[in-house]
């Protein structure tokens, strides 16, 4: 994820995290072990001047499957869960409205799983998890500006 939302224009900053468990200050470990409810994330920070939040939730139901509990690729778990954070009541209307669209679109035959939910303290992760696409060299999804 971190990897195509650093492709939009507007974006300024992204990092990787943890968010809606139950430790404080978790690590990879802890939220790989299924026992913290955290969910790893990625944190976008964008100009909106540039890029509008309705488009930064194109991009997130873009760029994965949002009809899959944990949706991401290869990583099958808990922590990969499909949700969408909000931290106003503007950001849920916007992200409850694209769900719906996307819903109603019949572009998939199974119901929207991703959950968009009250952003919850956001723990950044290890710095080797930062843009890992990028210093791995790894190929990333690419989006349609």
């Amino acid at each position: 994820m971190e990897a195509a939302f650093r492709q939009v224009k507007g974006v300024t900053d992204t990092a990787v995290g943890y968010m809606g468990g139950t430790l404080k200050n978790p690590t990879y470990e802890d939220v790989t072990s299924h026992r913290t409810g955290h969910m790893e994330v990625c944190q976008v920070t964008y100009e909106p001047a540039q890029v509008s939040y309705e488009k930064l939730v194109a991009v997130f139901f873009q760029i994965h499957n949002p009809t899959s509990f944990n949706p991401d690729g290869h990583d099958l778990a808990s922590q990969y869960r499909s949700v969408i954070f909000f931290h106003t009541p503007e950001q849920e209307k916007i992200a409850v409205a694209a769900k719906d669209r996307l819903q109603a679109s019949g572009k998939f035959e199974k119901p929207i799983a991703a959950a968009i939910v009250p952003a919850m303290e956001f723990w950044r992760a290890e710095e080797y998890h930062q843009r890992y696409a990028e210093k791995h060299n790894l190929a990333s999804c690419h989006i349609t500006p």
